[in-house]
């Protein structure tokens, strides 16, 4: 068998033996990328080497596992995924967000001390190697707020299926007692709990959450609620009216547009004079905005109305912020 085969083999065994439920022909082929025959030729590969693979009835289907996990010689890390994890949680420490950063040095510590000492010490130098050779750029923003109670609370209440109680210092009525339904985390350049106080969605500041509490009454998001399609429908963090954006990057920007992600379910058109056509549905008309001042004049807004005057809305804030009450330097 030639080594590539052999490393698609146990990276099939290893999904197998990550799943508690198994997965199905057709999830194993996606995963792989290979057709629905070539992931049973390859599923009855693994079996010969791990018969321990089961076999569970999921009608119409059957899924597959590997129920009592890889022995140690199957799981050693590689240098790359080490310095993978290592980078990280050196971005996330960078960024403030401490709780995460301590997870995955946790998770750093567990996989070396579970890795034989052989193949620890082959790892050693490379890893090194690497960690010198690799580091992280900082960018400006704000540092998220990552306060570990806080985080704490919101994961016990969702995987508790509780309501949570704080005091919230930001909204209309700073330091007002609030009972939410929590739906989920949202991370990004600040952090915010996705909660429910009774009418639909809508984000809360971490950095802005007091005295927080689990409570005992019970509170379970709506069926079809995704977290993931709640963040799609915003630009970035705040959601207000969705609107229908398009935008034009020219000739000199479009490069760049080809290979930026605007928003995760917009569509790309090159056009015959070397531009491009960026199309996406969002609300976040502000943050939008703001991000386009970055492209200069390489993006032209085509639609909708709203975003060309809120750009323009900016541009004059910023005209009156520096050139009213200006100060000559070293007068």
């Amino acid at each position: 068998m030639r080594h590539e085969k052999a490393g698609r083999l146990l990276e099939l065994a290893r999904m197998l033996a990550a799943t508690a439920e198994g997965l199905t022909l057709d999830e194993m082929a996606e995963r792989l990328g290979v057709g629905r025959r070539t992931a049973e030729r390859m599923r009855d590969a693994v079996r010969d080497v791990f018969p321990q693979m089961e076999e569970v009835d999921d009608p119409p289907t059957r899924r597959f596992r590997i129920p009592a996990g890889l022995d140690g010689l199957f799981q050693a890390p590689t240098a790359e995924e080490l310095a993978a994890v290592a980078a990280a949680a050196e971005m996330f420490a960078q960024q403030g967000a401490s709780a995460r950063a301590g997870a995955l040095k946790s998770l750093e510590q567990k996989v070396l001390s579970a890795t034989r000492a052989a193949a620890r010490r082959k790892l050693a130098p490379d890893l090194e190697a690497l960690l010198q050779a690799e580091t992280i750029a900082v960018q400006a923003g704000p540092r998220p707020f990552e306060d570990a109670t806080v985080l704490a609370a919101v994961r016990e209440a969702l995987l508790s299926l509780r309501a949570l109680r704080f005091r919230y210092k930001g909204g209309a009525t700073p330091g007002r007692v609030r009972q939410v339904t929590p739906f989920g985390l949202l991370f990004g350049r600040s952090n915010y709990l996705v909660a429910d106080e009774g009418q639909g969605p809508r984000n809360w500041r971490l950095d802005r959450i007091r005295d927080i509490e689990v409570t005992a009454r019970a509170a379970v998001r709506p069926d079809g609620f995704s977290l993931q399609d709640y963040a799609d429908q915003s630009f970035g963090i705040f959601h207000d009216d969705t609107e229908d954006v398009v935008l034009r990057a020219t000739p000199a920007g479009a490069e760049d547009a080809l290979r930026w992600r605007f928003h995760a379910n917009q569509s790309v058109e090159p056009q015959a004079d070397g531009a491009v056509i960026v199309r996406f549905r969002a609300s976040g008309m502000l943050e939008l905005a703001w991000h386009l001042f970055t492209w200069g004049d390489r993006i032209e807004v085509l639609a909708p109305p709203v975003l060309k005057a809120t750009l323009a809305e900016q541009v004059e804030i910023a005209r009156r912020a520096h050139t009213s009450g200006a100060v000559v330097a070293g007068a």
